[in-house]
């Protein structure tokens, strides 16, 4: 008998100590949410003269009067201008390559950092990270007078839903949604499948929502190789958005499918931005 009291207090000893211990980490999840989301870096590790690329560095004010700082690539006879919103780790100094395709492809490119990296000032937030974009879109078109009809947004990953945001508030050329995801919290639920994230999210960037009221053409890219955002995150977003509408399947990870898959990624995007930007800037 005294033996099976000792097995039943061990017991409860055991479950009380993983209770505890998923309590707590269902509360560092919860009050370190920005910490698990946002991988910003001051550190500038290169720029478009790296890459032969002409630029004029930029600083701008959002909103909330926060002064951000970013690169606009000239491209001579562009055929439009890419809104570059990217993930959520490092600064623009890391996307050299993109520049590099789009300036193949005949496009400027206006490459942002949201607040809080590299040269912006700030902490990143989710609200903030839409008003980064809103500023950025208000920049090229209040201070560079190009036509709403001239600029396509660009959401890389966490940009994805930056940008999708952005395009339902004011309607570009085209949006591009690349590795990109539903939301947030359904991404938490695929790694913390244990844990009622849904109730515990601060911060939602719900992309699928927002493409509710997107108007404008979209084009969504995905490899089924991403090891970070699922590729049934991709096919979601494809089903969401409205016609007209194409998918690009590249091959490759989350961070360079877009360059092992090169050919078809350039003439993918090529295909969808000739059907909808034919004229280029006039």
């Amino acid at each position: 008998m005294k033996n099976m009291g000792f097995l039943s207090s061990t017991l409860i000893v055991v479950f009380l100590t993983l209770i505890g211990a998923y309590v707590a980490f269902a509360a560092i999840l919860y009050l370190f949410q920005a910490r698990f989301l946002y991988f910003p870096e001051r550190e500038m590790v290169s720029t478009p003269h790296d890459a032969r690329l002409p630029f004029e560095a930029i600083y701008f004010k959002t909103a909330d009067n926060v002064e951000l700082y970013g690169w606009f690539v000239p491209k001579q006879n562009a055929r439009g201008v890419v809104l570059f919103c990217h993930g959520n780790a490092g600064n623009i100094s890391h996307r050299i390559e993109y520049l590099q395709l789009f300036n193949k492809l005949g496009y400027s490119t206006f490459l942002f950092d949201y607040r809080g990296y590299g040269k912006s000032e700030g902490k990143p937030s989710e609200m903030g990270t839409y008003l980064d974009a809103q500023g950025a879109w208000n920049y090229l078109v209040d201070k560079r007078v190009i036509c709403p009809e001239d600029i396509v947004i660009y959401g890389e990953s966490l940009g994805g839903a930056v940008g999708t945001w952005l395009a339902k508030e004011r309607r570009p050329a085209a949006l591009i949604l690349a590795s990109s995801f539903t939301s947030i919290p359904d991404v938490a639920a695929n790694i913390y499948p244990l844990f009622p994230v849904r109730w515990l999210a601060k911060f939602h960037y719900d992309t699928k929502r927002f493409l509710c009221e997107v108007t404008c053409p979209v084009l969504v890219i995905h490899s089924p190789d991403d090891e970070i955002i699922p590729y049934a995150h991709g096919c979601a977003l494809f089903e969401e958005a409205k016609e007209p509408r194409k998918f690009l399947e590249i091959h490759g990870d989350h961070n360079s499918g877009f360059m092992s898959s090169e050919d078809i990624y350039l003439m993918g995007i090529s295909s969808f931005l000739s059907e909808h930007l034919p004229q280029g800037i006039q």
